[in-house]
């Protein structure tokens, strides 16, 4: 028999929020039918209008709160949710340490393993954080504008000041606004596939202070490119590196291949954990310096370094973590699938003076079966990959490698609890608290460092 569907879409219903979902919205049950709401928080009462139906759940919108929770702080500003730059940011800092904990908790509960987590690693300040940004570039209401896209669509909502980023980048994609409408430069229109400017990045170093600007064009030509320079260093003198990088794709994919130097030096450089890095236009580097430092160190602590071991680094990108560990080991191996980002790994390790590292282009999966089948050896294994977690042939060659100590660097709890699982069946089991590090505050991404160890 058909369950019946309790909800009616635009009725409007008196709700009890009991819970938080990973994208941070509120549900609230009616006779165990969850809606979703936005911007409200567990043990809030509201009047919630039902705007979308579907069979299993509906989405809901607040008309009036009852009663608020007393996590919840005034919102900076509502656009910050519409867009989901800072999704959290109506959720106290406590409580949203407290809600990723829960996160990480709840991912390995569902797989019914048991396990302790330790209470997240916060920031002082958990706004200004982001040492980058990219922003889309578009015509809205006859005018360029730059900013960010609504949630679920490709509408740009105007954007000054965007809470979580580093207050001199914010400066910075306003000069560069201002100056690409002086020059009428054309934004880019994704529906045909025209116009001239697609997006502004921005790169600035923590601790160097050096400025990178990235204008990505659809097209090779630039019109009034050099006016364009100069008066972007007429507005920001203190600019390192000026490129141009070309996307003429029909795609979501931010950058394309090419890039131009159109001012200063084709990199900038900053410090991480007192190792200099070369950072260039494409290159990964972690946007939240302050808990990568923090991240990085625990990674290091618990990975139980020896002077005569040998560590592999899976997903290693320009060698942060290769670098870091480098200092404790005798020999360190990093993979990383981007070929421009192990030319970067290279050089970084050449200015840092460190030489007892190998950087391979490879995928990692590949490179580990490759190295295991040669035969190597490793003392640790430390992963850290994208957000769809680890390849299952990778945690296979690991088992066979056998390393005294795995050590798990997640951005994505769900996918670390299920990679857990599998290295259990292969003889692993955990072997401190997993720590959650808040290494981007007023959203729902949760990273950790876990250690797994042969039974």
């Amino acid at each position: 028999m058909k369950k019946t569907i309790p909800v009616i879409k635009n009725e409007e219903y008196t709700v009890k929020i009991n819970d938080l979902t990973y994208e941070g919205m509120g549900v609230a049950k009616i006779d165990n039918f969850p809606i979703f709401i936005e911007n409200t928080l567990p043990d809030e009462e509201a009047v919630i209008k039902v705007i979308k139906v579907k069979s299993t759940y509906a989405f809901g919108k607040v008309m009036q709160y009852l009663v608020k929770s007393p996590n919840r702080v005034e919102e900076v500003d509502r656009v910050y949710t519409q867009t989901g730059i800072a999704p959290l940011q109506h959720l106290a800092y406590d409580a949203q340490l407290a809600f990723k904990k829960h996160q990480v908790e709840i991912d390995f509960q569902k797989l019914g393993i048991e396990t302790e987590v330790l209470d997240t690693i916060g920031m002082d300040d958990p706004t200004h954080y982001r040492n980058k940004a990219q922003v889309p570039v578009r015509m809205v209401n006859g005018k360029l504008e730059t900013g960010f896209y609504r949630k679920h669509s490709h509408d740009v909502v105007p954007i000054e000041d965007f809470y979580i980023q580093d207050e001199e980048i914010d400066k910075a994609i306003l000069a560069v606004r201002d100056v690409l409408r002086k020059f009428q430069v054309t934004p880019y229109d994704e529906r045909v596939h025209k116009g001239t400017i697609r997006n502004v990045m921005v790169r600035r170093g923590r601790n160097s202070h050096e400025m990178m600007i990235v204008l990505i064009t659809r097209t090779n030509k630039l019109p009034n490119k050099e006016f364009i320079v100069n008066d972007i260093l007429k507005q920001l003198p203190n600019v390192d590196s000026i490129i141009q990088n070309v996307n003429s794709e029909k795609t979501n994919a931010l950058m394309g291949h090419k890039n131009i130097v159109l001012h200063g030096k084709p990199t900038i450089k900053d410090t991480l954990l007192g190792l200099e890095f070369e950072i260039s236009a494409t290159s990964f580097y972690q946007v939240n310096p302050e808990q990568t430092e923090k991240l990085y160190s625990l990674a290091v602590q618990k990975a139980d370094l020896k002077p005569d071991d040998v560590v592999i680094d899976a997903y290693c990108g320009i060698g942060t973590i290769s670098l870091t560990l480098a200092q404790h080991v005798k020999q360190v191996y990093g993979v990383e699938v981007v070929e421009e980002a192990i030319e970067n790994a290279k050089l970084n390790a050449q200015l840092n003076h460190i030489e007892n590292v190998e950087f391979v282009a490879n995928k990692a999966e590949d490179q580990m079966a490759k190295w295991q089948a040669d035969g190597l050896k490793p003392d640790v294994i430390v992963v850290d990959p994208p957000r769809k977690g680890l390849d299952a042939s990778l945690i296979e060659s690991v088992s066979q490698m056998a390393p005294k100590r795995v050590v798990y660097v997640s951005c994505n709890p769900a996918t670390l609890a299920r990679d857990v699982q599998r290295f259990m069946e292969l003889g692993y089991s955990i072997k401190d608290p997993i720590q959650p590090v808040d290494q981007f505050p007023q959203t729902v991404h949760i990273e950790s460092v876990t250690v797994l160890e042969k039974d």
